[in-house]
């Protein structure tokens, strides 16, 4: 009697087991994404602007792609010291610049450093144009005048003003610019009238907290925040060099080129223009 329970047990055995093969082996269905693929996190490095931006493109590109479980990882710096860390190795899977510089540059250097070296790069792509505007909390700029700037900057002699490094970033690095094109960077830096910020949220912090009169920041912290319009005065794009925002795919994860190309796309613009962007060609 006990044979034939024995044979049976493992026809069972092998039944089973013959199951879930054919269970594991089961067509995914249409318009569902690989598991895989969603369980690699992606890893993006972002201008210090996009602070404000990023998170409402990434949740929409979750829900309209619908990768709920799809994991980004952000970390938020200055464009210069984000690029010092791609080219040490850091493992990040898209670059997303506050200029076309550092992109640029890493194509060129063909990242010849760390761990990122074998990985390949795409071409930099720009994403958006973003916006200069001066700040204060201290200072009415209600019917400001750009030609006024002078006496705006130069009254009293505690005057303070703050911008981003513009070695680091290219949002102080146009803020730069416009005050030289005004005559007035040299001066300001003599008197000591300039507080210089690692990067645009720094120096939007020190405006904001009213620790400086004046700050140059983008205009979609001050989107971002609702500002009130005797706050802030937005700056011509003809007063500046244009803040082109490039970025790159750094290796080959699909999910980073397709999220690249969600950026670009007309849903992805469209948070980039209600959040104080200008529209790219």
């Amino acid at each position: 009697m006990s044979k034939p329970a024995i044979v049976t047990s493992a026809c069972l055995a092998l039944m089973l087991t013959a199951c879930t093969k054919e269970q594991n082996i089961e067509p995914t269905p249409s318009g569902t994404n690989n598991a895989t693929e969603q369980n690699q996190t992606l890893r993006i490095a972002a201008a210090a602007n996009l602070s404000d931006v990023l998170p409402k493109i990434i949740a929409g590109y979750k829900t309209d792609k619908n990768l709920p479980t799809q994991k980004i990882d952000v970390t938020y710096a200055s464009s210069g010291k984000l690029y010092a860390q791609i080219t040490s190795g850091a493992p990040y899977d898209i670059f997303l610049a506050a200029n076309q510089e550092f992109p640029a540059k890493l194509v060129k250097e063909k990242l010849g450093n760390g761990t990122s070296a074998n990985k390949t790069m795409s071409e930099p792509f720009t994403y958006t144009k973003g916006q200069l505007a001066i700040y204060s909390v201290s200072h009415s700029l209600e019917g400001f005048n750009p030609a006024a700037l002078n006496n705006l900057l130069t009254t009293g002699s505690n005057t303070k003003i703050t911008l981003a490094n513009p070695k680091l970033a290219p949002y102080g690095e146009s803020a730069k610019s416009y005050l030289q094109a005004q005559n007035l960077y040299d001066t300001l830096t003599e008197q000591k009238r300039i507080i210089q910020a690692e990067n645009i949220g720094q120096a939007f912090q020190y405006a904001h907290t009213g620790s400086v009169d004046y700050g140059f920041v983008a205009q979609s912290q001050l989107t971002a925040i609702k500002a009130k319009p005797n706050q802030f005065y937005t700056l011509a794009a003809d007063s500046y060099p244009p803040i082109l925002q490039d970025g790159i795919v750094i290796g080959d994860a699909s999910v980073a080129t397709d999220f690249s190309n969600y950026l670009r796309s007309p849903a992805g613009q469209q948070y980039f223009s209600d959040a104080g962007y200008l529209a790219i060609d």
